[in-house]
């Protein structure tokens, strides 16, 4: 069985640089990830089956199922739309 670590409390500066590694930023910077979107509100039937799979899933998730469901339909845009034509 292999021995435990031991652990001791203290200052971790004493880290060996060849485990040292800078980690590139790769998340966008802060206005892209609060960009905020126009949203419009809308009545739309959906079938008894697609609600229930989307609150199913939500809640596996623990969130709300209408965000998933406009995640869904922004991503099927942006997957179809044509690129605008440039004047």
């Amino acid at each position: 069985m292999a021995k435990k670590p031991e652990y001791t409390k203290g200052p971790i500066d004493d880290i060996p640089d060849e485990y040292l590694v800078e980690v590139p930023d790769f998340l966008p910077p802060p206005e892209v990830l609060a960009k905020a979107q126009t949203n419009v509100k809308i009545t739309i039937k959906l079938s008894f089956e697609t609600i229930e799979f989307f609150k199913e899933v939500a809640e596996k998730h623990n969130t709300q199922y209408q965000p998933l469901i406009r995640k869904v339909l922004d991503e099927y845009v942006a997957a179809h739309r044509k690129p605008k034509a440039e004047k």
